[in-house]
């Protein structure tokens, strides 16, 4: 089992700045892809950024220039460092992580955890 925990949400005014955490725990070989997701009421789920083993980003287009997302292996820890914060960046922020852990027997078994979700919230 993968469990991930999320950090960092809250209430921010317009053009203020968030930092999410995530980290992931368990019996993990290799995480592959971590990455953001956020729901918005009364929308469907949107990738927000995603990482990959070897640094490659990917962001979507709403947030180009203004979130950041890194990565510590050694500690199976995703950031999302959000700068310039939007009314419409308001919404629930979950962690999604990819990777191989050992499974029965200790065989490797592939992963896909998602975490709890963080409220994120930007006045206006």
């Amino acid at each position: 089992q993968v469990q991930l925990v999320e950090s960092g949400g809250g209430l921010v005014q317009g053009g203020g700045s968030l930092r999410l955490s995530c980290t992931a725990s368990g019996t993990i070989v290799r995480i592959n892809v971590m990455g953001w997701y956020r729901q918005a009421p009364g929308k469907q789920r949107e990738l927000v950024a995603t990482i990959d083993s070897a640094g490659t980003t990917n962001y979507a287009d709403s947030v180009k220039g203004r979130f950041t997302i890194s990565r510590d292996n050694a500690k199976n820890t995703a950031y999302l460092q959000m700068s310039s914060l939007k009314f419409e960046d308001t919404a629930v922020y979950s962690c999604n992580v990819v990777g191989i852990r050992t499974g029965w027997g200790s065989l490797p078994t592939a992963f896909d955890s998602w975490g709890q979700g963080t409220q994120v919230t930007v006045s206006s």
